[in-house]
């Protein structure tokens, strides 16, 4: 019966479409597709052609067909009937359809108006011009006028008579019935979309309900816990209400406070990329970084008697600044009166020490003479003679070689010795 209600509105159809369209016709230069459908009451030559909700194309013609686009997957029985309408796209940037492309009638308006909304899909393959979407991708839909109609008698009548055979004429064909509904309707097919998902996830609903045990154990097991939780929950919510309006003033602040952030947030992410060459150059360095590490371990292990040692030099040492306390505090006061000898000091020795001030020119003196710029430099503007200083190291030199004689043979130290003067009495 149910085969019969098909082809008649198939054949409804075909008769309203009277030039029919298998590709691309005119010289219009849209992409043109053919789109397999259960029913295709309601449209008509030149409908729209949705994609996604968005006006793109035109339906251009309707056909009427058995071929493999218009069966199940689970093929049962004798060929099935269904409705080809040819549809072309002629806006730019919607030709894109790909081989898992879905296409579904849509009611427009009241008075039954109806369109054809694709969804290009989102398969790496896309779908060559020409192409059919077969019916297992499409969903037809129930004419909301028609199933106000069925409430009405004599319709109500009828369709129980239909009823009543569609057990006898579908007895043989329930997988078939089940498409057609399936597809007549989104709602069954997101159901079943939702069933498979629930089906799959069975293993994890399983764990989710043991799970669910075990936690309500370990709160039955802590359920003193659970309660001053609770409590201490309702007490912050009754502290929170009482500072209602500083929350709400936070809150309110929060926009700005974010707003003067951001520049923050900016500056951090510069400075986070300016530190990545520096981040490489530390992964770069960890090798060596370790094996320093790894060498270090016993040097410090080599290090513990040397640093034991200091450390008991350092008790030593702390007693023995005690003990010089005394000192310290004597040379302070030697301190407080070396500036009035020390001037005078090194007035004299700057003076003793100055060969401009030399008396006696003596020719020796121009080879010791340090070199330039040493102030006693042998320049030219410098006397020929030893300073006062060099004068009495000289003396003690030449005296004490005086008293000591040394050749190749000897080394002698004169000594004159003199006898002590004895005491004599009255």
């Amino acid at each position: 019966m149910i085969r019969r209600i098909i082809s008649a509105v198939v054949v409804v159809g075909a008769v309203v479409a009277a030039a029919v369209l298998t590709g691309a016709g005119g010289t219009s230069s849209g992409k043109t597709f053919r789109i397999a459908l259960d029913n295709a009451f309601g449209l008509t030559k030149g409908g729209d052609l949705r994609v996604g909700g968005v006006k793109a194309g035109q339906t251009t013609g309707f056909k009427i067909s058995k071929g493999p686009e218009c069966q199940n997957a689970v093929a049962d029985g004798p060929a099935r009937t269904c409705a080809i309408v040819s549809a072309q796209v002629s806006e730019p940037g919607f030709k894109s359809f790909r081989t898992d492309a879905t296409c579904a009638v849509r009611q427009q308006s009241l008075i039954g108006e109806y369109y054809v909304d694709c969804q290009p899909g989102n398969a790496p393959q896309e779908l060559r011009a020409g192409a059919t979407i077969s019916v297992r991708h499409t969903q037809s839909t129930i004419p909301a006028d028609l199933v106000g109609n069925v409430m009405r008698r004599p319709y109500r009548e009828r369709l129980g008579l239909i009823l009543a055979e569609l057990g006898t004429g579908l007895a043989g064909r329930p997988d078939d019935l089940a498409e057609v509904l399936r597809r007549a309707h989104p709602g069954l097919r997101e159901t079943q979309k939702t069933l498979k998902i629930l089906g799959d996830q069975s293993k994890t609903i399983q764990d989710f309900i043991t799970n669910s045990d075990t936690v309500v154990a370990q709160l039955d097991a802590r359920k003193r816990d659970v309660a001053r939780w609770i409590t201490q929950t309702g007490r912050t919510a009754q502290i929170s209400a009482t500072r209602r309006n500083d929350i709400a003033a936070g809150f309110h602040k929060l926009p700005t406070f974010l707003d003067e952030l951001r520049p923050t947030m900016v500056d951090l992410g510069n400075l986070i990329d300016a530190q990545t060459p520096l981040l490489q150059s530390f992964q770069n360095a960890a090798p060596s970084l370790l094996e320093f590490l790894q060498r270090l371990g016993p040097f410090s292990q080599a290090s513990r008697p040397a640093f034991k040692s200091l450390g008991q030099t350092s008790v030593v040492g702390r007693k023995a600044f005690i003990d010089s306390a005394q000192d310290v505090a004597a040379l302070k006061q030697l301190a407080a009166n070396a500036p009035k000898l020390g001037k005078p000091l090194r007035q004299f020795l700057q003076t003793a020490d100055d060969r401009r001030r030399a008396i006696n020119k003596d020719p020796r003196a121009a080879y010791s003479a340090p070199p330039a710029p040493d102030p006693n430099s042998n320049s030219p503007t410098a006397r020929k003679g030893f300073t006062a200083m060099e004068a009495i190291l000289n003396y003690v030199y030449w005296q004490t070689l005086g008293l000591n004689e040394f050749d190749s043979i000897s080394h002698v130290l004169r000594i004159a010795a003199a006898p002590a003067p004895t005491s004599r009495g009255p």
